[in-house]
């Protein structure tokens, strides 16, 4: 029974961290789609875009993995949501990088559902995330 009791004493934090991370997975999301200048959800969910599917899914993937770093290393919940939010500009401006850097057409392509240019910006987006989690390794 101590051992049981000995595990569950985490419980509180878990929940904690947890329900930061949805909420920072949230925000991400929100802010992700009012920079980018098309409209994922509706691609993914009127249009049945791969290509959206695969850009959104990569950002939404490479943030998670940022969080998993930060909730892995920080010190404390304040410390946590600096860190969650350092890695959503990360996301933020591996975006920028892509759009008005590598791809400048990425915005339409991924309109026209190339899927090539959206598994692109997926892959750029979980690559960022997993630099941003290694970082975070202070």
């Amino acid at each position: 029974m101590d051992a049981i009791m000995l595990s569950l004493s985490g419980l509180l934090s878990f929940a904690l961290y947890f329900a930061l991370s949805l909420a920072s997975l949230l925000v991400f999301k929100l802010l992700y789609a009012k920079v980018t200048p098309h409209d994922e959800w509706m691609l993914i969910k009127e249009k049945q875009s791969t290509a959206a599917a695969w850009a959104f899914g990569g950002a939404i993937l490479g943030f998670s993995i940022a969080l998993a770093g930060a909730a892995t290393n920080s010190l404390g919940v304040i410390d946590f949501i600096i860190w969650a939010i350092v890695a959503l500009v990360a996301q933020l401006l591996a975006f920028a990088l892509v759009r008005f850097g590598f791809m400048p057409r990425i915005v339409e392509r991924i309109e026209q559902d190339e899927v090539a240019a959206g598994i692109m910006l997926g892959c750029v987006s979980v690559s960022i995330g997993l630099l941003n989690a290694a970082c975070m390794s202070y």
